[in-house]
């Protein structure tokens, strides 16, 4: 199987490790990487922002450097819906586009769905020996609709304490452009994640989508709450002390 990694944007310049993560799992479990250099953007923070014509010159990027592949394997719920949700809406009017973008959609995967549902594994083998609490992205839990498969993923880390994060399914406030746009809200929204999260005793929240764990991270740091952010990819690349 020919497997590419999509970084994102957000994960290339903000979040390597969770490509890094992505990419110790998947050769960990016997699959071969590549790492297409033409991609770029998504094109989601244009869409939210009205500007499709660029989105769609992305799209046709996207289509570019993907297209070859068995699968394509990103560590963000967001941007897999963006491309599943938005991409074949965006191609329209334009046949040769839209059969591409038909053609590649299902090939385009989470990490997490990727290996419960695509390689059926539970068990990467890692190793991660802290209070852990997970909170479902809106995109992964609404769109993408993941389910339980991150949390069958962190029960069969060894060393874990999994705890449950109270009203789980609230979203964090960033929402892209909505943390620009509806600040106040959207520090309203986080406010009441943060004190989920803090309740749960945890020291690190663990998210799919490095945009929610920057909204999340830099919440907690200015608290200085002694609690780490970071993605599932990092936890289930660790071997830590194994």
């Amino acid at each position: 199987m020919r497997i590419a990694l999509f970084a994102t944007c957000v994960g290339d310049t903000l979040f390597p490790g969770a490509s890094i993560g992505t990419v110790r799992v998947l050769e960990r479990l016997g699959q071969q990487v590549e790492f297409p250099p033409e991609q770029t953007c998504c094109g989601q923070m244009h869409v939210n922002s009205g500007y499709s014509e660029p989105a769609v010159a992305l799209i046709r990027r996207f289509v570019a450097a993907f297209s070859g592949y068995d699968a394509v394997v990103a560590p963000s719920g967001s941007c897999v819906a963006m491309v599943r949700e938005s991409y074949p809406g965006l191609a329209a009017g334009d046949p040769q586009l839209e059969a591409e973008v038909r053609a590649l959609v299902p090939r385009v995967f989470e990490l997490s769905e990727f290996l419960v549902s695509a390689l059926g594994v539970e068990d990467v083998g890692a190793y991660y020996p802290h209070r852990v609490t997970y909170h479902p992205t809106c995109h992964s839990l609404r769109l993408l609709r993941v389910g339980d498969a991150p949390l069958r993923l962190l029960r069969a880390v060894r060393g874990i304490d999994l705890v449950e994060l109270g009203e789980a399914d609230q979203c964090c406030g960033f929402g892209g452009t909505f943390a620009v746009k509806n600040s106040d809200t959207s520090a309203a929204m986080l406010t009441d994640k943060l004190r989920a999260i803090l309740d749960t005793g945890a020291e690190v929240c663990t998210a799919l989508d490095s945009s929610c764990l920057m909204q999340i991270g830099g919440g907690l740091r200015r608290q200085r709450a002694g609690v780490g952010a970071v993605h599932l990819a990092e936890i289930l690349a660790s071997t830590e002390g194994a």
